[in-house]
């Protein structure tokens, strides 16, 4: 099936990743992640609202004891970063000494994980990582540790499978990125 453009607010969106590449990324982390944690019970923790997607679908592969939670975090404020990440809704959970893993739907310019490292590793885990299904290292301002990539892409704003555009394209199987 052929994708076409699509419209959300006051942009123009071309296909840019199918559901199945999508799908193929996804399964390769979590093959990755099932090696890496054998006997091991992790727990994973879902950056909201744009990782839910992507959370769900690698939890789908996973093959070893696990626990998922959910956190919804900030570090902007309309579209410039505070430079500061605030929790809008926080972990419950203890993890001093679990092993964590963080599911990030993009990182771009790493503020808001180099925040939320930096507050997860002061809870004393054993281990904290990051699975990130889009990474855009031309955009990168931090030195991250990133264990779990799917896919980098060039600078390119994106919507679909969780990602939005003002509050829309999040529940598009596909990937498109604005013309």
């Amino acid at each position: 099936m052929s994708l076409s453009t699509i419209s959300l607010h006051d942009k123009q969106f071309a296909p840019y990743l199918t559901a199945s590449q999508i799908t193929a990324a996804v399964r390769e982390l979590a093959a990755h992640i099932n090696r890496d944690y054998a006997g091991k019970q992790p727990l994973f923790v879902a950056v909201l609202n744009g990782s839910f997607m992507f959370a769900a679908d690698l939890l789908k592969e996973i093959q070893l004891p696990c626990e998922i939670t959910f956190i919804r975090v900030s570090s902007y404020q309309g579209t410039s970063s505070t430079g500061t990440v605030r929790e809008i809704m926080g972990l419950q959970e203890e993890v001093a000494g679990r092993d964590l893993i963080i599911l990030e739907d993009i990182v771009d310019s790493g503020h808001t994980m180099k925040g939320l490292l930096e507050q997860l590793r002061a809870k004393n885990p054993a281990s904290v990582e990051v699975a990130t299904l889009f990474l855009k290292p031309e955009c990168l301002q931090h030195q991250l540790d990133l264990r779990y990539i799917g896919l980098s892409i060039p600078n390119d704003f994106i919507v679909g499978y969780g990602l939005d555009y003002d509050g829309l394209g999040r529940n598009l199987p596909d990937v498109y990125s604005v013309v």
